[in-house]
């Protein structure tokens, strides 16, 4: 089953979000990197759970993703589970290519975006769904998604999703939290209220400690809830605990599909499994052996423990997650 299929099929998706290594690493270190990419993209789809891996939409400069996992992966990986990134910030010629490349080797998907302007290279169009409808002209067979921002002005926000311009069958939101519930209700119960039909994912970050530097790092990439973390940290909460409350939060205010960004690269399909372990008892249907939650990783054995609130940092592995500036415009990643 496809994303967009799987988004429509009325079960809870969940998906995790991965970045490539960043392409000024060492050859060595580098291709250490790759390995532990290629295998948490291995044991996610094979278990059932969509990927998305990241372009450079922060401005650092990242790997050709598509590149690699069209040289690496092998045949035997479900295309259909990994959904790769396309941000604006490279020549139109590229982009285009780019699209073609993943049509050619069975990739139905893509998430077309803007990437942040204030940094790295500059945009080939104004706005992500510029791109969008270039790529749609060319292939109409794409499934294209693109971005919104609960925290931006949320009948703004379903204007863009809902307008004919949008070109994309399916959206990603910025990061939010259970400390942001409340804006997250204000803009489901928009794109209810308005019909919205478009399937929606959103982002979910795996904080992996309260450390004071990382959380003000942080905020330069997404909004960051650093008091309240560092409470629930102090408090003794694990970080599965953080990000597991922050799902089931959300369900209860309408969210249906979520991703998981920031995952540890060499641990993720045990992590996110621990995660939806401590989901499963109150927001998610009973399973057994063989079945699941559409995208939902299956149940782990033990995992070595995560960092506490003293841990020197929240990034490593996978590093800053391809997201917007807190407050930024919000038609896709302006």
């Amino acid at each position: 089953m496809n994303l967009l299929a799987a988004l429509r099929s009325g079960t809870s998706v969940f998906a995790a979000e991965l970045r490539p290594p960043r392409a000024e690493l060492e050859t060595r270190e580098g291709m250490d990197a790759w390995i532990d990419t290629y295998h948490a993209v291995r044991r996610l789809t094979r278990q059932g759970t969509f990927v998305f891996l990241t372009d450079n939409a922060v401005g650092a400069q990242e790997e050709d993703n598509l590149r690699h996992l069209v040289t690496n992966l092998g045949k035997d990986v479900p295309r259909e589970r990994i959904v790769p990134f396309l941000t604006s910030k490279h020549s139109k010629e590229f982009c285009l290519s780019y699209a073609e490349r993943a049509h050619q080797h069975g990739f139905p998907a893509l998430v077309v975006l803007g990437g942040d302007k204030s940094v790295g290279t500059p945009r080939c169009v104004e706005h992500a769904w510029q791109l969008r409808q270039m790529l749609r002209e060319r292939d109409p067979s794409m499934t294209l998604g693109g971005w919104a921002n609960p925290h931006a002005d949320p009948e703004r926000q379903v204007d863009y999703l809902a307008a004919a311009d949008f070109h994309g069958e399916f959206y990603l939101t910025q990061v939010v939290s259970h400390h942001h519930a409340d804006q997250v209700s204000r803009f489901v119960d928009a794109a209810e209220r308005r019909g919205l039909t478009r399937p929606g994912m959103f982002g979910v970050f795996f904080y992996r400690s309260a450390n004071p530097r990382t959380l003000e790092s942080l905020k330069h990439f997404l909004p960051v809830p650093a008091d309240g973390l560092t409470r629930e940290f102090a408090a003794g909460a694990t970080a599965e605990d953080v990000c597991a409350r922050t799902i089931r939060t959300l369900m209860d205010v309408g969210v249906k599909h979520f991703y998981v960004s920031n995952l540890p690269v060499s641990r993720a399909q045990h992590v996110l499994a621990s995660i939806l372990e401590k989901v499963a008892p109150a927001a998610m249907p009973a399973r057994n052996a063989s079945s699941s939650v559409a995208g939902q990783a299956p149940a782990s054995g033990s995992l070595e423990p995560l960092r506490g609130a003293n841990a020197p940092s929240n990034s490593a592995g996978s590093g800053v997650p391809g997201a917007i500036r807190d407050g930024g415009a919000p038609r896709e990643r302006e």
